[in-house]
């Protein structure tokens, strides 16, 4: 029979807790440390991803029409601000949709993981 623990505190023995002898094959690893779970898809970011690429396409699409002169002008300052917006919403959204894309295709170097997860 293996010994108990003892409380050191108290030095009273504690008779719930026995130890066992590992077996001699044993080398610490287990079978479920090295298998590769699913991936969490996060959805939500996908959507926002997906969302921002729209606007800022749209935007895009708006201010070149602007800068053409397809669309009466209101001034070359409104132009230039619905380009600058229109990219600077385009860029993260294409970014996260081109990884989500990348990721779901199996591509290697590309992961869910690379995503932030909105999901608290």
């Amino acid at each position: 029979m293996m010994p108990s623990c003892t409380n050191l505190a108290t030095g009273i023995p504690s008779s719930n807790v026995t130890y066992s002898r590992l077996s001699g094959t044993d080398d610490g690893y287990i079978d479920l440390q090295f298998k590769k779970s699913l991936p969490k898809i996060p959805y939500k970011a996908v959507v926002l991803g997906m969302v921002l690429f729209l606007i800022g396409a749209f935007l895009i699409i708006i201010g070149s029409l602007l800068l053409l002169g397809y669309i009466s002008k209101g001034g070359a300052d409104r132009t230039v601000l619905v380009l600058i917006i229109g990219i600077l919403v385009f860029l993260p959204g294409f970014y996260h949709l081109r990884i989500a894309y990348y990721a779901s295709k199996g591509y290697r170097g590309y992961s869910y993981n690379d995503i932030p997860d909105f999901d608290d």
